[in-house]
């Protein structure tokens, strides 16, 4: 019982800040970027700001998707990738590739798909034919 007064704190912390694991997790993610030689840590932290904007906002999938760029990005750097190579010729095709492989990725690619068909359709270019 004593745990308990503690453990309405934390979870009354958690409903107005957010998961405290997310956030460790946010922290551990950063500080892998910030471990990053410059030009890695370049490049990752403009996939950052475009997937802030496109990407997952928030919650575990998110999160994944966080860990794996590091990851990702760790390993090219341990093997000496280079940035373009890494990238290719389309830096925006790459970061669309990458999140499609997480949930709201997913989501967006089918939105699109069904966005651009209803266009065709109400051209009348309906491409299902």
């Amino acid at each position: 019982m004593a745990d308990e007064p503690k453990s309405r704190y934390l979870h009354y912390l958690e409903i107005v800040t957010g998961s405290l694991e997310e956030k460790k997790r946010w922290r551990q993610y950063k500080a892998r970027v910030k471990r990053l030689p410059e030009n890695y840590r370049i490049a990752v932290e403009a996939l950052e700001r475009y997937l802030m904007h496109f990407g997952p906002a928030d919650g575990a999938g998110a999160m994944t998707m966080w860990e794996d760029l590091a990851e990702l990005f760790e390993q090219s750097a341990a093997d000496r990738t280079p940035i373009r190579d890494l990238f290719g010729d389309d830096p925006v095709e790459f970061v669309e590739a990458f999140m499609a492989n997480y949930p709201l990725g997913q989501y967006r690619r089918r939105e699109r798909e069904r966005f651009t068909s209803a266009i065709d359709r109400a051209a009348g270019h309906d491409r299902t034919t």
